[in-house]
């Protein structure tokens, strides 16, 4: 039988649509968008009265942990927390145990996958176990179903190395994701380098680490014609190099969290290690330059980062605590935060959560277009929820955004036609 969303505002920016209109299901694809009550057929009825209907939407940076971490996270867990935050697609970065390096581990993560909540997208490693040295088999990560390569929080410290990989994916047509870091210079470094780091008496980040890195790779992005994606972009410098790299032709795009275009370093407060991520925290004129590339295209897509830790990880001394936080449950509300504040369109907002990411590792994702998977979220925009312990649903609980009250609660998420969350 067929299904019939209805009653919902869809807001499409790949087909540029804003308005009423009701979405024919059939067979798990958009069988087509109807003006409300134009459909007479048999149909299973979703009524999505008040909400905003969107395509599913689409993370570039997940970290799932399985295999090797199941404690922190596994495919199934991140998959639910992710279609709770109306994530319909999500990518899963290579630092399991063991590394996705090779194509068994890809298979094993697929085949775990065919259980989840949403739809998994592994991202291969580039370089053996993670190590920057020696290549891994990219052709084979291909085969056996990666959509990208990245090196993940391990950036690259040979140039030579970094040019190799760059001109194998060109050849396999294949973006590889980068932690963009020169990794000597961010060694010591515990929170951004300011005021604030001084004040605490931690080393500081300077933010020259990460646009070296970013002026490197923007470099061997034009050399080879690969297609370079700067992740968690954090710093204006940074965002500056890519703007100039996108003026020249270069095929560069970047991504946003949305804890960098939220908090800033002056939230890590009296040393909050749930504010210790990487690249870190930076100033508040850094975070009004990500705002702003977000708006203006600059930045490309918006990615969650999601990083589970257990409470070992995290509550201990801050020179000693784990990077990262959860992210798939609030990226919604934080996002929508910006289009309360009037910096941010709702169809940007959307636009940057579904067909921009999608674009980037080339699924078949982020549009409610006929013919394109069911794949969707509707979310009530005036309805707030308090983000508690006992609604997240991955297996760990590192966020600073827990007590917080976030517009945009998501109503119910679909996955090729099926109700994946209610």
């Amino acid at each position: 039988m067929k299904t019939l969303v209805k009653g919902g505002r869809v807001v499409d920016p790949s087909q540029d649509l804003d308005g009423a209109w009701d979405v024919l299901i059939e067979h798990g694809r958009v069988l087509d968008l109807v003006k409300p009550g134009a459909w007479r057929g048999k149909a299973k009825v979703i009524d999505a009265a008040q909400c905003v209907v969107a395509p599913g939407f689409v993370d570039l940076h997940t970290h799932l942990r399985e295999p090797g971490f199941e404690g922190k996270e596994t495919i199934l867990s991140g998959s639910r927390a992710a279609v709770a935050g109306g994530f319909t697609s999500i990518c899963c970065m290579a630092n399991t145990e063991p590394v996705n390096d090779i194509g068994a581990v890809t298979g094993y993560i697929m085949a775990k996958a065919r259980e989840a909540a949403c739809k998994v997208h592994p991202v291969g490693a580039p370089t053996i176990c993670l190590k920057g040295e020696a290549i891994a088999n990219l052709g084979e990560l291909k085969a056996a179903g990666v959509v990208a390569y990245s090196n993940d929080g391990v950036p690259i410290r040979s140039s030579e190395i970094q040019r190799r990989i760059f001109e194998l994916a060109q050849q396999f047509d294949m973006p590889v994701l980068v932690h963009a870091e020169d990794p000597d210079m961010a060694a010591e470094g515990q929170m951004h380098e300011g005021f604030t780091s001084t004040e605490l008496g931690l080393p500081g980040n300077s933010p020259a680490a990460e646009e070296i890195a970013v002026a490197r790779d923007v470099i061997l992005s034009r050399l080879t014609g690969c297609r370079l994606h700067i992740c968690h972009i954090s710093s204006a410098g940074a965002l500056d190099l890519v703007r100039w790299a996108k003026k020249r032709k270069v095929r560069v795009t970047c991504e946003a969290t949305p804890h960098h275009f939220t908090l800033i370093d002056e939230d890590v407060g009296d040393y909050n290690t749930l504010c210790k991520v990487a690249p870190p925290l930076r100033s508040r004129e850094d975070r009004a330059a990500i705002v702003k590339g977000l708006a203006d295209g600059a930045i490309d897509a918006i990615a969650t980062d999601h990083a589970p830790h257990g409470v070992l990880l995290k509550q201990v001394e801050f020179d000693k605590a784990a990077c990262g936080m959860i992210g798939l449950e609030t990226a919604l509300g934080l996002t929508l935060r910006l289009v309360e504040q009037k910096k941010l369109t709702l169809r940007r907002a959307i636009e940057l959560l579904t067909i921009g990411p999608a674009r980037i590792v080339g699924l078949e994702a982020g549009s409610l277009a006929p013919g394109k998977p069911a794949d969707l979220c509707a979310f009530d925009p005036a309805a707030t929820f308090v983000y508690s312990a006992d609604r997240v649903r991955s297996r760990s609980r590192n966020t600073p955004f827990l007590g917080w009250e976030l517009p945009g609660a998501v109503r119910f998420t679909l996955v090729d036609g099926r109700v994946a969350y209610k």
